[in-house]
């Protein structure tokens, strides 16, 4: 029987920093040190970060950067075990809304080539192709795909949040295994 627990979405806190590490291990060649967040949460005052937390575990994380009115996605991840369960969607929604209240007036990222599953989710929230870095992630090689909002303010990013939101409601409750 499968045990039903709901996943909040909330400010990544220093106690967070061991579980998002493991995530990161699971996830990324290269993960960041935990001085990395450490920093991040203590010292950075243009950065946000959430995680998403299945009770008190985290299961997934993002983050983000204002430099001037630009949002940067820094780093995103959701625990292997929890993926295609509309975590990442959640997560994603709250680092806009934190982008928008922040007053940035877009957003952009870097993602993988090969990682289409992440790019169609940003694609549903808006994101767009907007170039490519050759050879980005140091630990292969493989080339980024920039992508980028249009304005947060702007009829089409209200109506990715709005379809969005109504995904989401269907998935308050997320299923643990």
């Amino acid at each position: 029987m499968a045990v039903i627990v709901p996943v909040e979405i909330g400010p990544m806190q220093l106690a967070d920093i061991p579980a998002v590490q493991e995530i990161e291990r699971l996830s990324f060649r290269t993960p960041w040190p935990v001085y990395a967040f450490e920093q991040e949460l203590t010292s950075n005052r243009l950065a946000r970060y959430v995680v998403a937390r299945a009770g008190e575990v985290p299961v997934g994380f993002g983050g983000l950067w204002l430099m001037v009115d630009e949002a940067h996605i820094t780093t995103f991840a959701v625990h292997p075990d929890w993926r295609r369960r509309g975590i990442g969607r959640r997560m994603l929604v709250a680092l806009i809304e934190s982008a928008q209240e922040l007053g940035a007036a877009r957003m952009t990222l870097e993602v993988r080539m090969g990682n289409v599953d992440a790019q169609r989710l940003y694609a549903e929230l808006g994101f767009a192709d907007a170039g490519r870095r050759v050879a980005y992630y140091t630990d292969d090689g493989e080339d980024a795909l920039i992508m980028t909002t249009p304005a947060l303010r702007s009829p089409r990013m209200a109506r990715a949040l709005w379809a969005a939101r109504r995904r989401i409601d269907g998935t308050d409750q997320e299923v643990g295994a």
